[in-house]
């Protein structure tokens, strides 16, 4: 049902089963999926594309042009996957040149008042809580989990099943499959509850946990650290995707436990 008092521009494309209400409004060059709902007063800007079954709250802005000041009017865009909900008066800002694109993936969780920047990747089933903002070109992997308040700075590289506490400031890169909090920003431990909450086995875990003790526990120098890792821990598809994560890693990873 698509109320009287919304405003949809006829170069809008519409699916089935799509609800708008009141004084929502929908610009031209947008798509919007199949059985998606799209509560009172969203702004959705051109450019934006939506899946299906997604849920959109009241006061959310989705699709405006970037807050950098080296944008030039490119033709950029947003993207969110099917089956993502968006909560009150989050604002998220199409791409840039460097990317091309914002892009949220399926299955996610936007609390109110979060803010996603230009050109920022986020993955499948992640949950940002209240209040979280995240500055431009950064990369959230799937699964992972921002408490409230969290500050992310640009290009900053969050890696999947990583679990950050309320109120932290993302400086550098964190890990994947780790729990982060402090500050600054510290290593806290293995995502343990989180992965066998996803099915990942007790194994898996401990060979997770065994990786990450010797990166953060046993060791200060990370470069002797991946040395260890490499000699010590077996080839497997979890040492291989950690240890690529970190090699990779621009900014520098978090620091582990004082």
């Amino acid at each position: 049902m698509i109320s009287n008092l919304a405003s949809i521009s006829s170069k809008a494309t519409i699916g089935q089963n799509v609800r708008v209400d009141p004084f929502s409004m929908i610009h031209e060059n947008v798509i919007i999926g199949s059985n998606t709902r799209i509560h009172s007063n969203v702004s959705i800007y051109p450019g934006t594309v939506i899946g299906e079954n997604c849920e959109i709250f009241p006061g959310a802005v989705i699709g405006v042009v970037p807050q950098d000041l080296k944008f030039d009017g490119e033709e950029t865009s947003v993207f969110i996957g099917d089956n993502t909900i968006i909560r009150e008066c989050v604002t998220i800002h199409r791409g840039t040149k460097d990317k091309w694109k914002t892009s949220i993936g399926n299955n996610c969780l936007l609390m109110t008042y979060v803010h996603v920047a230009h050109d920022c990747q986020i993955g499948n089933n992640v949950i940002l809580a209240s209040y979280t903002g995240l500055s431009g070109h950064v990369i959230i992997d799937d699964y992972a989990i921002l408490e409230g308040k969290v500050a992310a700075q640009q290009f900053a590289h969050i890696g999947t099943h990583a679990f950050i506490g309320g109120a932290s400031l993302i400086r550098k890169d964190v890990p994947p499959f780790i729990k982060a909090a402090r500050e600054p920003l510290t290593f806290a431990g293995v995502n343990s509850v989180g992965l066998r909450r996803r099915g990942y086995t007790d194994e898996t875990v401990r060979e997770i946990e065994d990786i990450y003790r010797i990166l953060y526990v046993q060791n200060s120098n990370i470069t002797k650290a991946i040395e260890q890792v490499k000699q010590t821990i077996p080839a497997s598809e979890m040492r291989q995707l950690i240890l690529d994560f970190i090699e990779s890693s621009d900014k520098g990873i978090i620091r582990g436990m004082i």
